[in-house]
């Protein structure tokens, strides 16, 4: 390739060259890569961020919906061992910015549904005269969502005097298309520079005294690159399963995947359901469940992976300290993220679902309503002044509703299933009434990811030093891929399959099973933070066995060093006890 620098004796021109285009700037090249990778996290995080309201607006169960969450992670798998191949093949920038267009369309694509789809209808089941009226990277990403979620999904079609919910409601759908839209172009506007990066980078001049080192670097580097690009992709195919079982067989670099592939299903899970978790647990909108995602707990994450990476830094770690460190931070970890199992909050009381009456058995046959013949599928939840929640205006058997100027309902009176003179009821969810356990909550959830984030560059660490030098980019990609497949491909999957194990009121669309209307907020917790505790526990394991194998060795090599000493230390002092006469 011919270079784009014009040749010149004198190292000034030459530097002044290079400061005309920024597309011949490292610094430059960096920072859009920074931006690249912050609007490509956009797209993915957004996905997790709407995770619950798409249930909602499609009637998606959480399995379903952790299924689609998943998907993200098919392409990268697939490809991930080709790229490895075509990285030094070809223009790199460009082959960049052609994936950033793919993930842009991606983006847009999955905004899709929103324009081929009717206006969401809400359901407004009531009894006979009566009408009703009544949700950076990733942490940016939540951030966007809580933003968007705030919109009503059908803002391009319907005007804002036609809405008459609120985010507060449970059948609020915000706008989660939206969001894909803002990022997916983000995403396009990050990959345009790439097409204007040349194959490679300018030599950066170097002095006399570094041009030996230098050299020497650029020869390895050379014949690197030469020796990867004489690999037919036959030929690469065909040692990969190799390098991989070479890799695998290695009892350091398996046992630290597997420490990763726990984290990361446990991230993954986490990251796909905590926002409905918490609008179950805690009774937050989407809206604010986002917004506590993507301004604590993702920060607080972060924090950690800086200060492990401090840490390994500031104490110049070996291997043997480095998975010590992994085991102090996991086992902190499992300290701090046991108490979560047993904070939450209960299942509120739902007429004919969670709470029964003395008299009737279900939700929509109590003696109390039979004058009203509900809808069975009828839902549009009211909290009655008894304090327990019924489903619609008419499983509570209420006749009449008081306005406010505005049309929307005040409350719902003349209630006969609701006990008490003059039973009535107010719009919308009960709620769990426990917000006292939630700022302890985000507390503990926070410091138990601050926790468990402290590994991650420790274990990189012991990845990277642990294997053969000529095996190091085969390493890494079939570290990435195994993550893929085997934690962030199934966990979001498991989670919503754990999830909707705790449901005990089911939608039903077109004589199917949708969306989860009410959880058993006990059963929710057990299992979701109890997947999340076992990943823990299974990360705690692996590291306790990298810091035991990696300590034998030390132990083994050190007395192989005293053993190869010892004949030395008995020739010097044979050697001093020779007098001169002997000498002579």
């Amino acid at each position: 390739m011919t270079s784009v620098v014009p040749r010149s004796s004198h190292p000034d021109v030459a530097r002044k060259t290079l400061c005309r285009s920024p597309f011949l700037s490292v610094k430059f090249f960096v920072f859009c890569h920074g931006l690249l990778q912050l609007s490509q996290l956009l797209v993915s995080g957004y996905l997790k961020s709407s995770i619950s309201t798409i249930e909602r607006r499609y009637g998606l169960s959480s399995q379903t919906s952790g299924l689609l969450a998943s998907f993200n992670e098919v392409g990268n798998t697939l490809l991930i061992v080709f790229v490895s191949y075509l990285g030094s093949r070809v223009h790199r920038p460009r082959l960049i910015g052609c994936g950033a267009i793919l993930v842009s369309l991606a983006g847009f694509l999955m905004a899709l549904p929103h324009f081929l789809t009717g206006p969401y209808e809400y359901d407004q089941s009531v009894a006979r005269i009566l009408f009703s009226v009544t949700v950076i990277g990733p942490g940016v990403a939540f951030m966007l969502g809580s933003a968007m979620l705030r919109f009503y999904v059908d803002i391009d079609k319907v005007s804002a005097a036609e809405v008459q919910l609120t985010s507060k409601d449970p059948r609020w759908v915000g706008a989660w298309w939206l969001g894909f839209l803002v990022a997916a172009s983000l995403v396009a506007l990050s990959a345009l520079p790439y097409f204007f990066f040349p194959r490679e980078m300018p030599k950066e001049v170097v002095t006399a005294k570094n041009r030996g080192s230098k050299r020497r670097e650029d020869v390895l580097s050379q014949l690197r690159c030469q020796h990867s690009e004489s690999l037919s992709l036959t030929e690469f195919i065909r040692r990969f399963p190799a390098v991989l079982l070479r890799n695998l067989r290695h009892p350091v670099y398996l046992l630290v995947v597997l420490a990763q592939v726990n984290i990361s299903a446990m991230v993954a899970g986490l990251a796909t359901f905590m926002g409905k978790f918490l609008e179950r647990q805690f009774s937050l909108t989407v809206s604010l469940a986002n917004m506590i995602i993507g301004a604590v707990n993702i920060p607080g994450a972060m924090v950690g992976i800086v200060v492990g990476g401090a840490i390994l830094k500031r104490f110049q770690m070996s291997l043997r300290q480095c998975s010590a460190l992994c085991v102090l931070g996991m086992l902190l970890c499992l300290l701090t993220a046991f108490p979560l199992l047993f904070l939450g909050c209960p299942t509120q009381k739902v007429a004919g679902v969670t709470y029964w009456h003395s008299s009737g058995s279900g939700h929509h046959d109590m003696e109390c309503n039979t004058q009203c013949h509900c809808p069975e599928r009828g839902f549009n939840p009211i909290c009655g002044s008894d304090g327990v929640e019924y489903t619609s205006p008419c499983s509570a058997g209420c006749s009449h509703l008081a306005t406010l100027t505005d049309s929307s309902v005040l409350n719902y009176t003349e209630c006969s299933c609701i006990a008490g003179p003059g039973g009535f009821a107010r719009p919308g969810t009960c709620g769990t009434a426990c917000s006292h356990l939630f700022v302890p909550f985000v507390v503990l959830s926070c410091l138990a990811g601050i926790l468990a984030s402290t590994s991650h560059t420790p274990s990189f660490m012991l990845i990277l030093r642990s294997i053969q030098p000529e095996d190091k980019s085969f390493a890494v990609g079939i570290q990435f891929m195994l993550l893929r497949v085997l934690a962030w491909m199934p966990g979001p999957v498991l989670y919503g399959s754990a999830i909707d194990t705790s449901c005990v009121l089911w939608e039903r669309r077109c004589e199917r099973t949708a969306a989860c209307r009410y959880y058993d907020n006990t059963l929710f917790r057990q299992r979701y933070l109890g997947l999340q505790f076992f990943f823990e526990v299974g990360a705690f394991l692996c590291f306790g066995a990298v810091y035991l194998i990696l300590s034998k060795q030390e132990r083994e090599a050190h007395q192989a060093e005293e053993a190869k000493a010892e004949p030395e230390k008995e020739k010097l002092a044979g050697n001093s006890m020779k007098s001169p006469e002997s000498k002579v």
